[in-house]
């Protein structure tokens, strides 16, 4: 197999995710999931998730590398999940990603699991341009990045204050009597509903002082008290068209101020990364934008937007062929990660 082989390790919350990549190529990407056992609880319980991880990383590695045609002797280096995410569920895949380095000796790198949602839109569209604007949407995260250096230069430009865009979806779905997670049951409803039932609102649309930031709490809200009157009057809620009603407004709030950071930022490519990239909804939105103000629009495909090691290994890759220095062993593993530190070698 021709270039560096790196495997990438991703743990931060209910996804176990081994990687691998070679020369820049996707050769594995294993995940073992644990939301059905959180789905029993409405959300993800930290003591349930590390558990999982703690079952499935030794089996989701020998899957990884048995299609990926290798044996661990094969691997060159080692990137892992240090932060952001769940400190339990973190401590799993780092104490694997340390062993593995030290007994196979090869290079550890310890990355940020927001930069790898980036960088992951490399394996499929090839290298990223010189400048990119990247919306980072997920469960915990909803942000506005300035990319440079194939995605190893990163700045906020804005984040969500409140509630991140794939945390509305959950509560929201939940009132709607939706299973967890939220996001893929309400992009399914909303295949079936009016997407113009209710006018639902855009947080910070229109607030200069928070230009590049996101509020949906605001949306949360908002939905609770309609359903409630809508209740209390005797009407019956239409599920698929207030999902479609709260996709509308979420993906709105999105794509304008993704546009807006492209124009400010004098950038002609829009990245989009994380669980909620998946949306239907959030590409065609963000493809029919796009294409009006000449940007290009890049979106991996569905199952590299989710966690998964790939983006990990895909990371890892890029800064073991640009010489970037490795981490120390002893190397922290924090809840907290700002995505400007895209790995511990840099600290």
């Amino acid at each position: 197999m021709n270039g560096p082989i790196v495997l990438g390790i991703e743990t931060s919350c209910d996804e176990t995710g081994i990687g691998i990549v070679a020369n820049g190529v996707l050769k594995a990407n294993e995940i073992a999931s644990s939301v059905e056992e959180q789905a029993r609880f409405g959300g993800v319980v930290p003591e349930i998730a590390s558990r999982a991880h703690l079952e499935a990383i030794e089996p989701a590695i020998e899957r990884a590398c048995a299609t990926a045609g290798i044996s661990l002797t094969d691997v060159d280096a080692i990137a892992v999940t240090s932060g952001p995410g769940l400190v339990g569920a973190l401590l799993v895949g780092t104490a694997t990603a340390k062993a593995l380095s030290i007994g196979l000796g090869v290079p550890l790198f310890a990355v940020n699991h927001l930069a790898a949602h980036v960088v992951v839109d490399e394996l499929e569209h090839g290298p990223l341009p010189e400048a990119v604007v990247g919306l980072l949407v997920s469960g915990g995260h909803s942000s506005l990045l300035s990319v440079r250096d194939g995605g190893l230069d990163i700045e906020l430009l804005g984040q969500t204050l409140d509630d991140a865009a794939g945390e509305a979806f959950d509560k929201i779905a939940r009132l709607l009597g939706l299973p967890f997670p939220g996001g893929p049951w309400m992009d399914k409803a909303a295949q079936e509903g009016d997407a113009h039932l209710v006018e639902f609102p855009r947080g910070l649309a229109r607030d200069e002082s928070h230009r590049f930031d996101f509020s949906f709490s605001g949306l949360k809200a908002a939905v609770a008290r309609w359903i409630a009157a809508e209740t209390k009057a005797g009407n019956e809620i239409h599920v698929p068209s207030v999902a479609a009603s709260v996709q509308e407004a979420i993906v709105d709030v999105l794509t304008v101020k993704a546009i807006d950071a492209c124009v400010f930022s004098g950038v002609s490519d829009l990245v989009i990364g994380g669980g909620v990239a998946a949306n239907s909804r959030l590409r065609v939105m963000a493809q029919e934008r796009c294409d009006a103000r000449g940007i290009r629009l890049r979106v991996p495909s569905p199952i590299l937007c989710t966690d998964n090691g790939a983006m990990v290994a895909a990371l890892g890759s890029r800064l073991l062929t640009r010489g970037v220095p490795e981490s120390p062993i002893d190397f922290d593993t924090t809840s907290t990660m700002n995505v400007s530190l895209i790995s511990r070698s840099r600290e």
